[in-house]
């Protein structure tokens, strides 16, 4: 698909209370270090932007990952025309009809109806081009701050200004830093702002029809940003656009999709598109041709690649693992980065934006490295990781936003007692990267190391209860948290209930299906989470938050797909031997709970997360478990894709007969041969060539051998 027919209004129509996506619609180039959309309130928040909304204030030039984290660096600016009352987003906004207005990934272009002004706005990485076309007296434009903030005209076709606005930056200084040419100048000339606070400025031309603005911005300084608008200063609208065309269809070009359906061949795309917003560049190229950034923690520039604008609780699971096949070399960039955030402040990342902001459980970075380790990724970097990793699960930060919390209770207990927030999140998090730290010990030949957090890794054990099935809260003595309930949220659990919280043992499903007391009682543990109502009690929040209202909106049982915890929920079958008891529900979530609108989405898409979800369950196959090399077998929904792998290979899944009743995969043929085991390792994805799903109408059970199932630790123990 050409990139242009993206809709970046995909999954944006949101409010704080339920989520469709809490998207925004970016434009920008792919990993853009300055992201632009159009805003169209300033009254409710993060949620500065409505699909429905008729009111355009302006372009915004933002840097925020998600509403929950909020906004960043940025400023706003909005073409008017004629003297305002008073110089303020509510004397200056316009209408605007949002059905005649361009919002595509390489260009936004808007008409605003009250001064009829045409504007069209390209971006670049570092910068951006704003051509606009006027047709009333005193043409101008109106910037505004959200924030602390220095404005001043250098000359009569140059602004310079920045902006020191942040959402938990360790620098109280941390400024962005921008330049504005235009081609036409400004009527006034001596303009220098200095504000402590939050405000606007009015910018005037006189009486003409056209000014193209141009845009070089930096995390650095003026004169950083100086060099990136020069970089760019000879290129024409032209020129900008199909720059910005070309790195995105470089990137969709990557999955091709046949089907009978357009529709969900518009649904695959969006979400395509999605992957590759996050992380952010947080870095830049200097003169000599260097990357250099901005260290917070510092307060000093520094060489090397940095990223920003990332929850590795969210993207782990999906984002990653889908680069590790299509695009290693961003992948081997940004695992750069992330060694650079340790170098910088003694521990990995956990949620960058700007920089740590220590949120959601766990150290799921260590899945995002052992990943890349199996699969041959960054490798020479991989004894720096592991001394990194070690020391995330061994040493307390004294600031909180860094490492595990309670690490020093969970080595002594082998669990984290229920005096920390979401405990059972941050044991099973910790029992998980345990595995993670023994895979890439095992690669490196470190034995010992490898057995000791083997051997780490199932502490899951201590918390599990027997009796009710699911895994419980302890109080330092280890007994169980008194009055329980499956459906209650929060407290012990992180954005979910028992339910949404005691099936996170992705290396050890063998293990935990012993512990269930066999197959036959984890098939009616399952059939039981799938089959009942979607109820939940408020439990430790006290209110309604939008995750239980969204899962409540959707009548998937407590499969709660809006969310990231309940992603592989439907694999859990293949671990009992039985997936087609997954594929339908496989197939029902992909068309019934994603499609290409404003609510695409049955929740928080989450920084390429749930889209990347969408891309690999539609191709048929899903990294439940990363650190492995595996992605479990599920059903495409699509006749024909072909990806361009990473290594140059193409893979070719092929689906039929496929249409909406053939819900169950009859059989697999892999380069013309039957295949029969439930997943695929990734190397033999990597040589390219065929699958070919046959599906059928009525489930095909059959008997699968131990070493047909996917991976599980308890069939792997080193002794």
């Amino acid at each position: 698909m050409n990139i242009q027919q993206i809709d970046t209004r995909h999954g944006t129509a949101n409010q704080a209370n339920f989520s469709q996506g809490n998207c925004l619609p970016y434009t920008g180039v792919p990993f853009g270090m300055n992201y632009f959309a159009p805003q169209t309130t300033d009254q409710k928040g993060s949620w500065w932007f409505h699909p429905e909304d008729r009111t355009f204030q302006g372009y915004r030039l933002t840097h925020q990952p998600s509403p929950w984290m909020g906004d960043f660096s940025h400023f706003l600016m909005t073409p008017i025309s004629g003297r305002l009352p008073e110089a303020t987003l509510f004397h200056a906004q316009s209408s605007y009809r949002p059905e005649e207005s361009v919002f595509c990934p390489t260009h936004l272009s808007i008409k605003q109806l009250r001064y009829g002004i045409q504007s069209t706005l390209i971006p670049s990485m570092y910068g951006g081009i704003l051509s606009l076309t006027y047709s009333k007296n005193e043409s101008g434009l109106l910037l505004s701050f959200p924030g602390r903030f220095r404005l001043s005209v250098k000359d009569p076709h140059t602004i310079e200004g920045q902006v020191t606005h942040f959402a938990g930056a360790q620098d109280p200084d941390f400024t962005f830093y921008f330049v504005l040419h235009c081609e036409q100048p400004l009527i006034t000339t001596e303009i220098t702002y200095m504000k402590e606070e939050a405000g606007s400025v009015p910018l005037y031309f006189g009486d003409i029809v056209k000014q193209t603005i141009r845009l070089g911005t930096s995390f650095i300084n003026l004169e950083q940003a100086h060099y990136h608008l020069a970089q760019e200063q000879p290129q024409s609208k032209e020129e900008y656009l199909e720059n910005s065309r070309t790195q995105w269809q470089n990137y969709f070009d990557r999955i091709k999709i046949e089907h009978h359906d357009e529709k969900q061949v518009r649904t695959f795309y969006h979400n395509l598109y999605r992957t590759f917003l996050f992380p952010q560049t947080f870095y830049e190229i200097d003169s000599k041709g260097q990357p250099i950034h901005y260290d917070t923690t510092s307060c000093s520039v520094k060489p090397g690649v940095l990223y920003t604008n990332n929850g590795f609780w969210d993207t782990y699971k999906t984002v990653y693992p889908l680069f590790s096949l299509i695009a290693v070399e961003k992948y081997e960039e940004m695992l750069e980065g992330f060694l650079t955030s340790y170098n910088e402040t003694g521990f990995l990342p956990k949620w960058l934006s700007p920089d740590e902001r220590g949120l959601m459980p766990g150290t799921l970075i260590d899945a995002v490295i052992a990943d890349a380790a199996v699969k041959g990724i960054k490798t020479e970097r991989m004894p720096e990781f592991l001394a990194a990793m070690i020391k995330g699960a061994t040493i307390q930060s004294t600031n909180p936003n860094y490492g595990r919390q309670g690490t020093t209770d969970y080595l002594k207990y082998g669990y984290v007692p229920n005096s920390y927030h979401e405990s059972v999140n941050h044991t099973l998090d910790y029992a998980y990267s345990d595995f993670c730290i023994s895979q890439v010990a095992r690669l490196l030949g470190d034995q010992k190391i490898a057995k000791a957090y083997q051997k780490q890794s199932l502490n899951y054990r201590h918390i599990f209860d027997v009796t009710t099935g699911f895994m419980r809260s302890k109080d330092p003595s280890g007994n169980f948290r008194a009055d329980f309930s499956p459906t209650r949220w929060g407290q012990d659990y992180a954005e979910g209930s028992a339910w949404q919280s005691s099936f996170a043992v992705y290396h050890d499903f063998a293990g935990l299906i012993e512990s269930h007391g066999g197959k036959l009682d984890f098939e009616k543990k399952l059939v039981e989470l799938c089959n009942q109502a979607p109820t939940f009690e408020v439990g430790g929040y006290g209110f309604e938050i939008h995750e239980m209202s969204e899962m409540a909106a959707a009548e998937f049982g407590q499969l709660a797909i809006s969310n990231q915890p309940s992603f592989h929920y439907p694999y859990l079958f293949h671990y009992l031997g039985k997936p087609e008891m997954a594929q339908p529900l496989i197939k029902q979530l992909l068309t019934q709970a994603f499609d290409d609108t404003p609510s695409g989405y049955p929740g928080d898409e989450d920084n390429g997360s749930m889209a990347a979800w969408y891309i690999f369950n539609s191709l048929g196959i899903y990294p439940v478990t990363p650190g492995t090399g595996e992605y479990c077998i599920g059903i495409p929904l699509f006749d024909k894709a072909t990806l361009l792998l990473s290594n140059g290979n193409h893979l070719t899944i092929e689906t039929s007969p496929n249409q909406p009743q053939q819900q169950f995969v009859h059989q697999i043929n892999r380069n013309g041969k039957s295949y029969d085991k439930l997943y695929f390792h990734h190397d033999d994805l990597l040589k390219g060539g065929r699958i070919d799903y046959h599906l059928g109408i009525v489930p095909h059970a059959q008997s699968y051998s131990p070493d047909a199932l996917p991976f599980s630790l308890h069939n792997h123990l080193i002794n």
